[in-house]
């Protein structure tokens, strides 16, 4: 039988008796999307180490010692729970709470990601079967990791394949059910559709995301709306062109005013770029437009060792890293009068 090492059963052991500080409390949360484990999503459940894998050790030691905080970890669901509303497959948990754990070591706050489109084996997950499976997958899991000092969740990548509004009522559902169990993880809470940051405001069906989240309430105050944006052409992450700079300068100023008037946070949680002149320019722009008190923060997408040649890819390499990582390295936060300057006020705005 496989068992757990022993530095692993110790400080899951510390972390049930012992109050630990606590990374998900600093001020902004800043790192990179380490993907691999929803890898290959046609071969489902999928054999590990062949169709999709987890961050190294070494992996987490390379993002944390460039300064990062938090990383966000896809992962899929019907490989964590192959049956719906079932048990959750024994060896696909060890291997979340081990990559926790290993981050935990890093002072890495890991963001769960359930990377599924709004989908399960395919199918999307608008039966009332398919919905309180969720709610239980998401209940259940952060009960069986605890540690909500260091673990946030993800609720969904990209719900796409459900209404929009059918996805609102189902996450302010399962946010109501975790408070009531008693769970007190942070939440991130992803919009609708491709959940786009520069169509945050864009009605579909009579209803946008501005409005089915505006009302977004958390007895606790511990959920984040994520939100995710690309740079290229049509938004879409697929491409290698990037708008300047200033384009996105009013879709950022507006969904931070909305998310003032609404007395809720914001989180970037995918956006990448190609490596050329014009893309590292708008990669900057970027961080920048996040470092009012409305951003709690963002993760870059993305990192993981199975990229190959993807372009908007982060290595591992302290010889000859992706040029990625130097405006990644300058804004991530440091904590107090060593992180980023906020930007000036303009008092027109």
């Amino acid at each position: 039988m496989n068992r757990l090492p022993g530095w692993i059963i110790l400080l899951a052991l510390l972390g049930s008796t012992c109050t630990w500080a606590g990374c998900l409390d600093n001020t902004q949360l800043t790192g990179v999307n380490l993907a691999g484990a929803e890898f290959n999503s046609k071969n489902l459940p999928g054999v590990f180490t062949k169709d999709y894998t987890y961050p190294s050790s070494q992996e987490l030691a390379f993002v944390a010692a460039q300064g990062a905080n938090i990383i966000r970890l896809p992962f899929r669901w019907e490989r964590l729970q192959p049956r719906l509303g079932m048990a959750f497959d024994a060896a696909e948990l060890k291997r979340l709470q081990t990559t926790i754990i290993q981050a935990q070591l890093q002072d890495l706050c890991v963001l769960l990601d359930a990377h599924n489109y709004a989908k399960y084996y395919g199918d999307p997950i608008t039966s009332p079967a398919h919905q309180d499976a969720f709610v239980h997958l998401w209940v259940e899991l952060a009960t069986q990791l605890g540690n909500p000092e260091y673990v946030a969740l993800g609720l969904m990548n990209e719900p796409a394949h459900i209404p929009l509004a059918d996805w609102a009522a189902l996450a302010k559902r399962t946010l109501t059910e975790l408070r009531a169990a008693g769970l007190t993880h942070i939440v991130m809470v992803g919009g609708g559709g491709w959940n786009g940051l520069h169509s945050w405001f864009s009605e579909k069906d009579g209803i946008s995301n501005a409005t089915a989240f505006a009302g977004l309430k958390d007895p606790l105050q511990r959920s984040v709306i994520e939100v995710h944006q690309y740079a290229d052409q049509y938004y879409s992450g697929m491409a290698q062109d990037c708008y300047p700079p200033a384009h996105f300068d009013q879709p950022f100023e507006r969904i931070g005013q909305w998310a003032q008037d609404n007395g809720l946070k914001l989180f970037l949680g995918e956006f990448g770029m190609a490596a050329t002149e014009p893309c590292l320019q708008t990669l900057e722009h970027f961080l920048q437009l996040m470092r009012g008190n409305e951003w709690k923060g963002w993760t870059y997408w993305a990192g993981g060792s199975w990229w190959g040649d993807y372009p908007f890819a982060l290595n591992s390499d302290l010889l000859n890293p992706s040029p990625q990582w130097a405006p990644l390295k300058a804004g991530f936060y440091r904590g107090g009068d060593q992180s980023p300057p906020l930007p000036p006020q303009d008092a027109s705005h």
